[in-house]
C-alpha cells in the first residue's frame, strides 16, 4: 500500500513537473514571438546601409560641401530619411576649393522630402576664415530655404571673447550668422 501511495505521488509529481515545463515553454515562445515581431518591424531595419562614406554636394561643377561619416542608414518610409547614427563631418568650401568652415556632430538625420537636415549632440562649427568656434546641441539645415538655424543654447568663441545666445540663424554657407538673445563678455578696442 505504501508502494502504491508513493507511485501515485510520483506520477502526480511527474505530471505536475511536465505541466509546469510546458507552461514555461509556451510563455517563452510567446515572448520570443514578441521579440521577433519587434525585430522584424520594417521601420527599425534600414533599407540601405553604408560605411566610411564621403558625399560631395556641388554647384555648377564646383564643390560646395563634403559630407563624411562612418555610417549611413537609409529608410524608405512614408517620410524617407537618411540617418548618421555614428555622427558626421561637413566641410564647406570657398570659391577656390579651400575649406572655409567645418561642422561636426555625434548624430545626424536628413529628411529627404522636406530637404531638412538635423544634427545634434556636441555640434561644433569652426569658421576658419573668421577664426571662430560655435558650440551647440542641435542645428537644423533647411536646404530649401538655404538657411541654418538653432533654437537652443549656443556658445560662440573668437579672438574677442565668448558670447552666448539662445539660438542662431545663418545662411547655408555659414558666412553670415546672428546669435539670438546674445549675452557675454568680449574685448572692445578703445582706439577704434
Amino acid at each position: 500500500m505504501i508502494g502504491l501511495f508513493i507511485k501515485n505521488i510520483t506520477g502526480t509529481l511527474i505530471k505536475s513537473i511536465v505541466a509546469i515545463f510546458f507552461a514555461i515553454v509556451l510563455f517563452a515562445c510567446e515572448n520570443d514571438m514578441q521579440t521577433i515581431n519587434s525585430l522584424s518591424n520594417n521601420e527599425s531595419i534600414p533599407d540601405e546601409t553604408a560605411t566610411d562614406i564621403e558625399v560631395i554636394y556641388s554647384d555648377s561643377g564646383r564643390i560646395m560641401i563634403k559630407l563624411i561619416s562612418a555610417k549611413l542608414n537609409r529608410y524608405e518610409t512614408d517620410e524617407p530619411y537618411i540617418e548618421f547614427p555614428e555622427g558626421l563631418r561637413l566641410l564647406f568650401f570657398d570659391s577656390v576649393q579651400n575649406v572655409k568652415s567645418e561642422l561636426t556632430a555625434n548624430y545626424g538625420i536628413r529628411w529627404e522630402k522636406k530637404k531638412i537636415m538635423e544634427v545634434k549632440d556636441d555640434v561644433v562649427i569652426t569658421d576658419f576664415e573668421k577664426d571662430e568656434i560655435l558650440n551647440t546641441e542641435h542645428i537644423i539645415w533647411d536646404q530649401a530655404k538655404r538657411k541654418i538655424y538653432s533654437e537652443v543654447f549656443v556658445k560662440r568663441t573668437n579672438k574677442d571673447g565668448v558670447m552666448y545666445g539662445e539660438g542662431f540663424t545663418a545662411d547655408e554657407n555659414l558666412k553670415n550668422y546672428k546669435l539670438l538673445r546674445p549675452k557675454g563678455v568680449f574685448t572692445v578696442d578703445d582706439e577704434k
